[in-house]
């Protein structure tokens, strides 16, 4: 193992279970994002934001709801927010609130490109 694979495995090693859980969700959603190639979709999708969302979950809806746009830029903005969700301990619905607003921002801007 490399030094760089040796503090990612002493960090998660020190989260409580739960963040251990999140961060191998948000992992996992990485890994299938990156696999996508560039979408072709031009219009926004109406998927309602459920009452009881978890963060990755609304990753996935907001990734789903703005198909047009681009999930790397918008993954290496989002990560902040992501990482004050798994290591901080910040509250899910104000994390999901500035997620919806990042893509809402993003979306407005494509369109005028």
């Amino acid at each position: 193992m490399n030094a760089r694979d040796n503090k990612l495995l002493t960090l998660f090693r020190r989260l409580d279970r739960g963040r251990q859980e999140a961060l191998l969700d948000y992992a996992r959603f990485l890994c299938e994002r990156s696999a996508d190639g560039p979408a072709e979709i031009v219009q926004r999708l109406d998927i309602p934001r459920p009452d009881s969302e978890s963060v990755i979950g609304a990753m996935k809806r907001l990734t789903a709801t703005y198909p047009m746009l681009d999930t790397q830029l918008l993954l290496n903005q989002a990560s902040n927010l992501l990482s004050q969700y798994i290591i901080q301990g910040r509250a899910a619905p104000e994390v999901i609130d500035e997620l919806e607003q990042l893509f809402r921002e993003q979306f407005e801007r494509h369109g005028d490109a």
